[in-house]
């Protein structure tokens, strides 16, 4: 397996890196999260230096971020919040207590649909996606573990209920993208509210946010504790009736494996391999059974997706983006046809990100062993 050159290509990557975007922001996070992850498993102090340069350079000594619009309601910068916590830890630092609670902030106005769940942003009204659950949730959780006495703990996990109930289907095994409450977007079927399309990113968000959560509350309040281990474990189940059998990945529309056009997906499967892995070093799923699995998948993206070209290696077949809407954007319909013409791109960040925190438990698991 390639893991000298990916570990020499993400110092490389990390070396020439380059915002993904000017304001705080989530893709930025999955990177930050990937650094965290490493430094973990390896101490090596690169990664620790990386976040840290990056936060402080948006987080000033009274806790405030910049560029930060909270009235934005965008629940996808909470992401990069989670990298406060550890940050706190590990330098006492008040000022990332302090931007952990301007996060919180935006939480607790954060505008919810009538059943309880978040919008995903203020442009988005009445909407729940699965991505809103990765963004979100494991920060809500850890905050409330550690600052709030988990007294919003019902909270977390009914948002998590409400996508079993309103995203789930059980005939596939697979969740939907979206739901919008009213019913009436022009993505949303007129009964159930639900998108059209199970499109692989979206549900590797919220396997992950599951287990992510998981991790972060705590083991005593067990009857929580399990509820969102048994929707794990359906989760997992559900996924890999998908999986390619000759590469082990998984497609961009994950249930229409011989559709035109439809791929192997980077950033999705690296989730799958991601969750999988560490609900094994959680004992959340039979290491014995599962392990071999999220290796399998980690080691194929190394063997498949991560190629050499004249330039050096790239990471390549990622899904550079995909949503629902607004209503002024009709392209974005949540059809087949939509998922597989958005751009595919190479070394892009979110994937780049998670890979990183996949591999990271990767070696914890080789460590283990």
């Amino acid at each position: 397996m390639n893991n000298i050159k990916f570990e020499n290509y993400i110092d490389a990557y990390l070396k020439n890196y380059k915002n993904c975007k000017t304001y705080w922001n989530y893709e930025d996070g999955c990177v930050l999260i990937g650094c965290r992850e490493l430094y973990y498993v390896t101490g090596d102090e690169k990664y620790y230096n990386f976040i840290k340069k990056y936060v402080d350079a948006f987080v000033d000594e009274s806790g405030n971020i910049s560029p930060y619009e909270m009235q934005n309601y965008n629940i996808d910068c909470i992401n990069s919040g989670k990298i406060l916590f550890f940050l706190y830890d590990k330098t006492g630092e008040e000022k990332y207590r302090k931007a952990m609670d301007v996060m919180m902030e935006q939480l607790k106005g954060q505008p919810r649909c009538e059943n309880g769940s978040f919008w995903h942003k203020k442009i988005y009204p009445n909407q729940l996606w699965l991505d809103g659950l990765y963004m979100a949730q494991p920060f809500y959780m850890e905050y409330e573990t550690k600052y709030h006495k988990k007294e919003m703990y019902n909270d977390i996990i009914r948002q998590f209920e409400n996508v079993q109930k309103y995203l789930y289907d059980e005939e596939k095994g697979l969740c939907y993208h979206g739901y919008e409450e009213t019913k009436s977007i022009f993505w949303a079927d007129k009964e159930t509210g639900r998108s059209k399309s199970f499109w692989l990113r979206s549900i590797g968000w919220h396997i992950m946010a599951v287990i992510d959560t998981m991790d972060a509350m705590s083991f005593e309040i067990f009857e929580h504790y399990k509820r969102l281990q048994d929707i794990f474990k359906l989760l997992i189940k559900g996924i890999l009736q998908y999986q390619d059998k000759e590469t082990g990945l998984f497609y961009q529309v994950v249930d229409k494996a011989e559709t035109e056009g439809n791929y192997l997906e980077t950033s999705g499967s690296a989730m799958i391999g991601y969750a999988i892995l560490k609900a094994c070093r959680m004992g959340v799923l039979s290491k014995e059974k599962y392990m071999p699995i999220g290796m399998g998948i980690v080691e194929s993206i190394l063997h498949n997706k991560f190629v050499e070209g004249e330039d050096g290696f790239h990471l390549r077949d990622i899904c550079g983006g995909a949503g629902l809407g607004p209503a002024t954007d009709l392209r974005r319909d949540g059809s087949i046809t939509y998922y597989l013409n958005e751009k595919i791109v190479t070394d892009e960040c979110k994937a780049v990100g998670v890979l990183m925190q996949a591999y990271a438990q990767y070696l914890q698991l080789q460590k283990d062993v």
